[in-house]
Order: structure tokens, then sequence, then C-alpha cells
């Protein structure tokens, strides 16, 4: 199938086919012809499947051919919602790449920034808006934006939305919204919670689902390096000389984490960079661009940024500490293995963070082959299973509590017995 059976209006198809996009991906297969005809539509896709063209085409190809008398004086006609920055910039990049030759006008917004330049881009009466929730609701606040005539809604990375607490902020959005509206909701999970917000939003909506709920890309090589914490940064060096698959993208949990990933990374002479919510987006932009040039080799980044790195040939994506939501280990390794390219995404792993492997393993229904390098952990522990060993749950700690008497820290579990804790040591269920 090709983007002209899809039905796709000439001066987008004339955009499409400069950048080299002749066949639509599935989630774009299944999701245009039913925006086009105007449906709600529930979509489930991992990141990296091009759902941003899937939603972006259609509306501009709506408010393109719609009767625009009078236009500029109306307000914004479509709503897209998302839940960071880099991926508010990413969309509205695609529109300017898909809408080159149309006259719809789009702006994007989000916090971080002065919002003066977004003021003076809401003035120019954009059609389109993308937004990211907090500075929307600020700037609908202070009167710079309506959405009484609103006609396209789209709530883009759902879930994301919800890990990130703007749950909120999203049903505050919603009561704004005009009932006679199409509305499009994306998600690369989808949780009961996911389900209930989408019911709230959607009119009898088409489902398209082109991946299994929670599964990970099938073209991306997933191996996991068991290590002490004290070794990582030293494993990480090698994996970095031995593969040299530049550029590498490097997850933490923490800000300071990135920070200091980045100083050791520097020591040892490799140029990287980090992005997180501490950095100005001004940084952050540049810090991109930088890697997507090839000026820096590798790029570390905490979670913030798992939806909003859209880089098609991205060769690796390195856990460098495991994710303690098994579904943001999705959305990360999402970030290679894109537009049909095959990735790798190697996980390093210490004694502490077994349990959100097994959680990891529990939710892909995968096991991750553990592999063999000059670092091995000093402790082991079962990392070959689904889900915890039977009678064990996971303790309440969690890594970095510097408390002496963590068992964590000596690498142990709890074991249920009669509604009390005792200890047994993880290397005696290796």
């Amino acid at each position: 199938m090709t983007f002209e059976q899809l039905g796709i209006t000439a001066p987008i198809l004339k955009a499409l086919k400069e950048e080299g996009y002749t066949t639509p991906t599935p989630i774009q297969q299944k999701s245009i012809p039913i925006l086009l005809n105007k449906h709600d539509l529930l979509g489930c896709a991992q990141t990296g499947t091009g759902k941003t063209a899937a939603f972006s085409i259609p509306i501009l190809q709506h408010l393109h051919l719609a009767d625009r008398q009078g236009s500029s004086n109306n307000p914004v006609r479509a709503l897209i919602v998302t839940p960071t920055r880099e991926l508010a910039i990413q969309i509205g990049e695609s529109l300017s790449t898909y809408g080159k030759y149309t006259r719809v006008k789009h702006a994007v917004v989000f916090g971080g920034v002065s919002q003066f330049l977004q003021e003076k881009a809401l003035k120019e009466r954009p059609e389109i808006l993308v937004a990211t929730p907090g500075r929307l609701l600020d700037l609908i606040n202070q009167g710079f934006i309506r959405l009484d005539q609103l006609e396209y809604f789209v709530l883009d990375e759902a879930d994301r939305m919800l890990d990130m607490g703007f749950v909120h902020d999203v049903k505050r959005i919603i009561k704004l919204l005009p009932a006679k509206r199409q509305s499009l909701f994306f998600s690369a999970t989808m949780p009961i919670s996911i389900l209930e917000l989408a019911s709230s939003m959607l009119t009898d909506p088409e489902r398209v689902e082109v991946t299994p709920v929670s599964s990970t890309a099938e073209q991306v090589a997933q191996q996991v390096f068991m290590v002490d914490q004290l070794n990582k940064s030293q494993l990480l060096l090698h994996v970095l000389q031995s593969k040299n698959t530049y550029p590498v993208l490097v997850f933490t949990r923490t800000k300071h984490g990135a920070d200091k990933v980045v100083k050791f990374l520097h020591r040892s002479g490799i140029s990287a960079a980090a992005i997180h919510g501490n950095k100005s987006q001004n940084s952050r932009q540049t810090a991109l661009q930088h890697f997507k040039e090839g000026k820096i080799k590798v790029l570390v980044a905490t979670d913030i940024a798992a939806r909003g790195i859209d880089i098609e040939m991205l060769p690796c994506v390195i856990n460098y500490e495991i994710p303690n939501i098994p579904e943001t280990y999705v959305h990360r390794i999402g970030r290679t293995g894109r537009a049909g390219n095959s990735g790798t995404a190697l996980s390093f792993c210490d004694i502490l963070e077994v349990p959100y492997l097994w959680d990891i393993q529990k939710l892909t229904k995968i096991t991750i082959p553990v592999t063999d390098h000059p670092y091995k952990a000093t402790q082991t522990a079962p990392v070959v299973l689904e889900s915890a060993p039977k009678g064990y749950k996971k303790p309440i700690a969690q890594p970095g509590n510097s408390t002496n008497n963590n068992p964590r820290k000596k690498g142990q579990w709890f074991k249920k017995n009669k509604g009390k804790n005792t200890q047994k040591s993880a290397l005696s269920r290796a």
C-alpha cells in the first residue's frame, strides 16, 4: 500500500515524497483512513511506529481542505497534547515537514522557557497547537488560547502523561473542550487507568493496535549485564570502546546520575552531554542537536527524554540503571530499532535491581539473555525469571537508601513467613 492509495491530498503527498516516504507504516495504514472519515480513534502503538504522521497527516488534510473563510479570526481548531517539551518540538517539526505545501499554520508551546515568543506565535492565529499540559493551562488562564471552537483533539503518549503526574491537568483540559469534536488517543501501553481515561474522552472509537500491548520491538536485540554498582562506569567504558556503535543513548534514573556519567565519560576522553529536567530548554535542545549531528558520541538522559528523542539511525541504547517502572523500559529501548532498522538495547543490572528486571520480563513476556563481560557481579541472583521466586516479595527499600540495615544493600530479599519477615540471602536462590 502507498500513501496515494490512502487518499492523501496532493500537497501533503508532495511533501512526503520529498522526504522519501512512499509506504505507510502499519499504524498509518490502519489509522489514516479512520481519521479521514472523522471517527474517534484509540491507538495502541509503541514508540517509533510512525504514529505522529498517523495523526498529523489527517488533521493537516482536514484543515487544508476546509472552508477557510474568516479563519484568520478563528481560535485553535486542532490541539495536540503531549507530555514532554522534546516530543512537542518533534511533533511541531513533523507538522512543518508534512504541511509545508499547505496553508495550515501551527504553533508549539511548552514550559521551562519564557512564554514571550509563544505569545507572539499565538498572535499569528495558528490552526494547530501542540502543547504540554502545564503551559497550555497557563496560557488558557491568561486568555491567550481559546478552545471553544476546537474540532480535533489528540492526546499523545497518554501512559507517559499519567506516569509524569499530568492526569489532573489532562482531565481539566478535556473539560474545556467542546462536546462535538474528533478525538484521538494514543498510548504505547493500555493498563486499566489508560482505558478509563480514554473512555472519558472518546465517542464510539475505532481501535487500532499494531503491536501487542507492552511489547518490545522485535528488531531490538536485548541483553543484560550483571554487574556491581561500583563497576558500572568501567563496564560502560568497556562496552563503548569494544562495540564502537556510536551514537549511543544512555539512560539513568536520576538527574545527578546522568551528570555523574557525563563527567566520567569526559574524563575518559569520550564526548557526551546530559539532558534532564534541571537543564534549560536551550541546553537540552543544543545537546540533542549536537547528538543528532554527531558532534557528541553519547547522550545521557533521564526518562523525561525517553519519548522525545527521535533519531532514525540510533544503533544502541544502554540502560545504565534499570527503570523501576517496567513500562519505562519499553519506552526507553523504543528509541532504537526505529523505522524498520535493527537496534541493540543493553541493560546494566546490579543485585538491587534484579526485582525490577523480574517486573520487566513479566510485563514483556520475554527472558532477556545474560551476557558475559569482564566486570561480572560478585553477587548473583536468579535473573532468568519472569517474576520473583514463589514465596518472596520485593522489599519496600529502594536502591540508593543509605540505611545501614537495608537488607537489599546486602543482596537479600524478604521471605513471607506467617506475617513476619525473615531474611534469606539472594545468593542461596541463585
